[in-house]
Formats: structure tokens, sequence, C-alpha cells
């Protein structure tokens, strides 16, 4: 959903809603980040804090918050596993960081990482695309892990009981949104500034995927959709 007005070369917003970029930080990687790189930050150290020897699933790993999460978990410490819809996604994942790269167009994604991790199951699995991941995702997890359902992008996930939790390993289910972990000034300057920082020391790259005029932003819907797009998608006024 896009905000009223987002849409316009100059809005109006409340000084304290905005986020000073220091130099040395580009105003289109700036851009670029602050959505994304402030959800995949939170999820990262706020929504499961991911540490050294922890195993974690990272669904649409060449999306704009995946490929950010990846380099985010690997600076943690943490073995990665990620889904990518193409060789040239797979790509993008493994340049990110990602141990182990699952083509799932081609590969059941379940079945791949069993094959790799055995018993040493997942201890989190941060999911973007919804319907169509959820069940599977919740079959890799091991006991007391933890299912984050953050996107929709296939759709909403269905009901499910908390009893199918139990029986699946007492397993932990949460679904974040990033308004709730930006909730104060400070927290969201916070984020903001390990982004910059880890970005203007080189230890977190910004992939722009795709760059079109603000008049093309319908085309720049129909490559979202279409999921055609890999890293950020930015519209120029």
């Amino acid at each position: 959903m896009t905000s009223p007005g987002a849409y316009a070369e100059f809005v109006a917003v409340p000084a304290a809603a905005v986020i000073p970029v220091p130099g040395g930080v580009e105003l289109r990687v700036a851009g670029a980040v602050m959505l994304q790189g402030t959800t995949a930050h939170y999820l990262a150290t706020d929504t499961f804090r991911l540490q050294p020897g922890h195993r974690c699933l990272i669904h649409a790993g060449a999306g704009g918050v995946g490929l950010l999460l990846i380099q985010l978990a690997k600076r943690a410490g943490a073995e990665v596993f990620t889904t990518v819809g193409s060789p040239e996604k797979a790509a993008l994942a493994r340049e990110a960081g990602a141990d182990h790269v699952i083509d799932y167009r081609t590969t059941d994604f379940v079945a791949a990482v069993d094959a790799i991790a055995g018993a040493d199951r997942m201890h989190v699995v941060y999911d973007g695309v919804g319907r169509d991941t959820f069940p599977g995702s919740l079959s890799v997890l091991g006991r007391r892990g933890t299912m984050v359902t953050f996107g929709n992008a296939s759709g909403p996930v269905d009901p499910i009981s908390p009893l199918g939790l139990m029986r699946r390993g007492s397993l932990y289910l949460t679904r974040p949104t990033l308004s709730d972990y930006v909730a104060s000034r400070a927290e969201a300057l916070a984020r903001a500034r390990d982004l910059f920082r880890w970005i203007a020391s080189g230890d977190l790259t910004v992939r722009i995927g795709l760059e079109l005029p603000l008049e093309q932003a319908a085309d720049a819907h129909r490559a979202l959709e279409g999921r055609r797009t890999t890293g950020k998608v930015l519209l120029i006024p």
C-alpha cells in the first residue's frame, strides 16, 4: 500500500519523521535502504536475534529485504539458507553471502533443506512470501523454532491452530510489522544509524535493481508483481 502523496516530487512531512543522511552515503542509496533495510534490521536483531551457530531460512533471497537480510544474517554469524526464483537471482543471493541457495521453481525447498541440514533444522524462517511457502516453512523448523511471517507476496497465510504449533515442536509464530519496531524516534534513528554506518564502511551493499522515471510508475509495479525485480526499485522524479 502506498501512502497518500508518496508519488510526488515534494512531500510535506513532520520534522520528527525525517531521518538525517550522513556524508558518505548517497541520497539514492539512503532512499533505497530505508524501508527494506530497516525491516531487515529489526528481523535480524529483534524479532529473532541471530547469533553464531543459528541456522536461518530466508525466502525471496534476491528481493530487496532478502539481499539485505542475508548480509545481516552473515554479519551475525548465522548459517544462511535462501530460496530464489531463477539462476540469475541465485547468483545475487550467493554474492550477498548465502551459504545454501535453492531455486524453488526447479526444486522442492523443503526436500532441499532437509537434504542439506539433516537433523540440524532451522532455528528461524523469515518468510515474506506468505501463503505459498508458509506450510513448508513450518516443516523445516526445529524444536522451539521461530516462524517469522512478515509479508504476503503470494497472499495471506491460512489460519493455523495453536495446537498445530505444539505438535510441530512447540514452535513460535510471529507476524511483525515495521511500525512496531520504529515506534519511537530514538529507535528509528538507531536502526538508520546502523544501516548508514555499515553502508559507509562497505559492510552492507544496497542493490538498486531498477530505476525508472516517476511517470513510469505503472511499469515498476508490473515488474514487481511479475517478480522480475531484484533488490530495490527506485522511481526518480
